[in-house]
C-alpha cells in the first residue's frame, strides 16, 4: 500500500507526491529475466542451462545433443534400409537407438519425473516420454527417437527466440555500472554504486555512464539518454539541472553531485517495472495456461479410451496397432505450440515496446490497448511542452510591481509545477527575507499564504470567487493561461503565461483518428486555452476549468457509454482519473518518480506520438498471438483426427506438435523484427 501526499497548483493539477513506500521486485519475474521459463506451469529447468550457454555465447552446445541423436538415427535408418548388415538385429538394434534416444531424451523424462515429484503429473513432458517409450515398447524405434529428436531441436529454437526477445529488455539491465568514480578530498576513488551517499560527487569522464540520479556540477555537458527515453540524440545540460543514471556522459570531464540514493534512483523504478511486467499476464495468456491444465489430462485418458475402448467394439482387434493410434494421438495433443508462442508473442511485444521508450507493466495492457476505443488526454505536458513563459503583466496602477512580483515568486516556490517555473524564470531568485506564514494549497484552485500580516492569494479567478475578491477582468476573454492574484482582500491584477503544442502532437492526433479512436482533452486549465488547443489540433471534446473529480466525472460518463478509455497524464497529477481509466498512461520522460509507480504504460520522452505507436504495437501483438492459436487448434484438430483413425503416423504427428510449435515461435518472433 503506497500513500501519496498531493498538492495542487493554481489550475487544479497536483504538484507532487512524497512515496512512503517502495516498489519492491517481483522474484517470479527477476528468474524469467534471468532465462528461468515455464510451460504449461511446469518448471523448465534444462532451458535454464541454455540461458546460460547463450550467456557464454556459446550456442552451438545448445545443437550438441541434437545433433549426435541425428547422426545415430540417419545411420539406424541407413542400416535398417539401405546398408544390409547380419549385426543390426536384435538387442544391437535396440541399444543403437536408445544411444540415439539418450541425448534428448534424458532432458525430458528427469523433467517429466520432477513435475510428476512435485504433484504436477499431465505435462507436457510427461506427453513425449510415455508417446516415445511406448512406441519403444512396440518396437519403432526410429520413430520413438525422431519425435523427440524434433522435439529437443523445437526446444533449442524456442530458447534461441526467447533469448533474442528478452534482449531488448535486458539490455536495460546494463545501462547502470556497479562501480562510479567519487572524488573525496581532491582526489579520485572507485567505489561501489550502491555504496554511495547523497551529497558525495562522481566524476564521468566521457563514454561512461552514471550510476545515481544527480544535479550537474559543470557548467555544461552532453549525454546519450537512449537507456530512459529511448532516443539516443544527445541532450545537453546546464549546471544546477537534473542528470539520471544510466545516462552516458559524451564529450568532457563532468561532475555530478548525488541527490538520491542507489535504490531509488529513476533507473532502478524502471528496472523494477520491466521486471515486474512479465508477471502480469493477459487474459488470453491466462486462459492458455488454465486451459493447458485441463486439456492436457483429457488427452491422456482419451489415448487410453483410443488404445482400450476399441477392444470391446473391434472383432479384430490389434492390441499393438491401437497402443500406435493413441501414441500418435499423445505426440499430436501435446500443447507445446500455444504455451510457448503466445507468452513469447506478448514478450516480444513489451521488448519491441521498451525498444521505443514506451514501457508496459504487464501483457494485459497490451491486449487492453488493442481494444482502446476512447484516449482521453491531459494538455499540460502531454499534448503541450509544459514550458511555460510569462507574456503579459497587468497590474493595477497603485501597485508595485516589484515588491508584488516578488511575494508571487515566493508563494509559487512552494509548487513544482511549469507554471510556478515560468514564473522563478521571469522573476528570478526567491527573496529570502520574505517570510510566509500559514501557507497551504486550494485544491482546483491556487495557493494561499500571509505575508507581512496580510493574506494573498495566486491562483485562478475560481479562488477569487471562493474568497469573494471583486475583479473588473473578463476571464474568457483571456486566451493565455491567467494567474490571478489579490493582496489583502483585493484583487491586484493578472499574469499571463503561454505553453506550446509539442511538435509531434498533431500526427498524434491524425493517427489515432486513423485507428478510429475517439479523442478528449480534459485540463484544469481555462476552458478558453483548452478550447484553442484543442481545435488547432482536432481533438473531439475538449474540458476546461476541471477540478480533479470533475476529470473523475468525465471519465465516468464516457465508460457508461460502455467505451474502454486510456487516460494520458502525468500519471501523478490526475492518479484518480489515471486508476478509473482501462489503461492509465504516464508521460514519464525525465520527470516525477512517481509517474513509474502509477500508471499502466510509461513513455519515457514525454512524446505524445507514442500514444498510438503503444496501440499499434498492442494490435499487431494481439494478431499474432490469434494466428497462432488458430493456427495451432486447426492444425491440431485435423492430424488428432486422422491419428485417432489411423490415418495418420507418427511423422504426422511430429508436424502437429513441433512443426507447428516452430512456426508459431518464428511468427511470434516476427513481432521483434516489425518496424513501427
Amino acid at each position: 500500500m503506497m500513500e501519496h501526499k498531493h498538492i495542487y497548483d493554481a489550475e487544479g493539477r497536483q504538484l507532487c507526491c512524497t512515496q512512503t513506500e517502495k516498489v519492491y521486485v517481483n522474484a517470479g519475474a527477476k528468474e524469467l529475466l534471468n532465462g528461468h521459463h515455464k510451460h504449461d506451469g511446469h518448471d523448465h529447468d534444462h532451458d535454464h542451462d541454455h540461458d546460460h550457454a547463450l550467456a557464454g555465447g556459446d550456442q552451438w552446445k545448445l545443437f550438441t545433443p541434437p545433433v549426435i541423436s541425428l547422426v545415430l538415427l540417419l545411420l539406424g535408418i541407413a542400416f535398417d534400409n539401405w546398408i544390409s548388415t547380419s549385426w543390426f538385429t536384435g538387442w544391437v538394434r535396440l541399444g543403437w537407438y536408445v544411444a540415439a534416444y539418450l541425448p534428448v531424451g534424458i532432458p525430458v523424462i528427469k523433467d517429466a519425473v520432477k513435475s510428476i515429484s512435485k504433484g504436477e503429473v499431465f505435462s507436457e513432458f510427461f506427453l513425449m516420454a510415455i508417446a516415445t517409450l511406448g512406441a519403444f515398447a512396440i518396437a519403432e524405434y526410429p520413430e520413438a527417437v525422431a519425435v523427440m529428436l524434433f522435439y529437443a531441436v523445437g526446444e533449442v529454437f524456442q530458447t534461441l527466440a526467447v533469448s533474442r526477445a528478452k534482449t531488448n529488455i535486458k539490455s536495460l539491465l546494463d545501462q547502470r555500472p556497479d562501480e562510479v568514480t567519487i572524488i573525496k578530498n581532491n582526489q579520485s576513488q572507485v567505489v561501489k554504486a550502491e555504496t554511495v551517499e547523497i551529497g558525495e560527487i562522481i566524476q564521468l569522464k566521457p563514454g561512461e555512464k552514471l550510476g545515481l540520479d544527480g544535479e550537474l556540477l559543470s557548467d555544461t555537458a552532453s549525454f546519450n539518454t537512449a537507456a530512459l527515453t529511448g532516443e539516443s540524440k544527445p541532450d545537453t545540460k546546464s549546471k544546477g539541472e537534473s542528470v539520471l543514471a544510466g545516462m552516458i556522459n559524451l564529450n568532457t570531464v563532468s561532475l555530478v553531485k548525488v541527490t538520491v540514493a542507489y535504490t531509488d534512483s529513476k533507473l532502478s523504478k524502471i528496472l523494477e517495472l520491466v521486471q515486474n511486467a512479465t508477471s502480469q499476464k493477459a487474459p488470453t495468456e491466462l486462459f492458455i495456461r488454465k486451459f493447458a491444465k485441463i486439456y492436457t489430462p483429457i488427452v491422456v485418458f482419451l489415448a487410453i479410451g483410443i488404445c482400450l475402448v476399441p477392444y470391446f467394439f473391434v472383432e479384430n482387434y490389434d492390441f499393438q496397432d491401437w497402443l500406435y493410434r493413441a501414441l500418435i494421438f499423445l505426440v499430436i495433443s501435446c500443447p507445446c505450440a500455444l504455451v510457448i508462442s503466445i507468452p513469447l508473442g506478448y514478450f516480444g511485444g513489451i521488448g519491441a515496446a521498451s525498444r521505443n521508450g514506451i514501457l508496459f507493466k504487464g501483457s494485459n495492457f497490451l491486449d487492453a490497448l488493442a481494444n482502446i476505443q476512447h484516449v482521453v488526454m491531459d494538455k499540460t505536458g502531454t499534448m503541450t511542452e509544459g514550458v511555460f513563459k510569462v507574456q503579459d503583466i497587468v497590474f493595477n496602477d497603485d501597485v508595485d510591481r516589484n515588491t508584488l512580483l516578488q511575494k508571487v515568486n515566493a508563494v509559487e516556490s512552494l509548487s513544482t509545477h511549469p507554471v510556478a517555473t515560468a514564473i522563478h524564470e521571469y522573476v528570478g531568485k526567491v527573496d529570502e527575507n520574505i517570510q510566509l506564514i500559514n501557507a497551504e494549497e486550494i485544491a482546483g484552485h491556487g495557493l494561499k499564504a500571509t505575508i507581512d500580516g496580510k493574506e494573498i492569494l495566486v491562483g485562478n479567478f475560481k479562488l477569487m470567487n471562493k474568497y469573494n475578491i471583486a475583479y473588473d477582468v473578463d476571464p474568457a476573454s483571456i486566451v493565455y493561461t491567467t494567474i490571478a492574484i489579490a493582496y489583502d482582500g483585493r484583487f491586484a491584477g493578472y499574469i499571463t503565461i503561454a505553453d506550446s503544442i509539442k511538435e509531434d502532437a498533431q500526427k498524434t492526433i491524425d493517427q489515432l483518428t486513423a485507428y478510429n479512436v475517439k479523442t478528449t482533452m480534459l485540463s484544469g486549465d481555462k476552458s478558453s486555452v483548452v478550447a484553442f488547443v484543442a481545435k488547432k489540433l482536432g481533438i473531439q471534446q475538449a474540458f476546461g476549468d476541471l477540478l480533479p473529480e470533475d476529470k473523475v466525472n468525465k471519465v465516468k460518463e464516457i465508460k457508461a457509454a460502455n467505451q474502454t478509455v486510456a487516460f494520458v497524464g502525468d500519471g501523478v497529477n490526475d492518479a484518480p482519473v489515471v486508476a478509473l481509466s482501462d489503461v492509465g498512461i504516464a508521460m514519464g520522460g525525465l520527470g516525477s518518480d512517481a509517474t513509474i509507480e502509477t500508471a499502466d504504460v510509461v513513455i519515457q520522452d514525454d512524446k505524445p506520438s507514442k500514444i498510438p505507436l503503444a496501440i499499434n504495437i498492442g494490435k499487431q501483438t494481439k494478431k499474432v498471438v490469434w494466428q497462432n492459436i488458430t493456427l495451432a487448434f486447426v492444425v491440431k484438430g485435423i492430424v488428432l483426427l486422422l491419428g485417432a483413425g489411423g490415418l495418420a503416423t507418427m511423422w504426422e504427428a511430429v508436424f502437429a506438435d513441433v512443426g507447428v510449435s516452430l512456426i508459431a515461435i518464428l511468427n511470434a518472433v516476427r513481432i521483434q523484427r516489425m518496424k513501427f
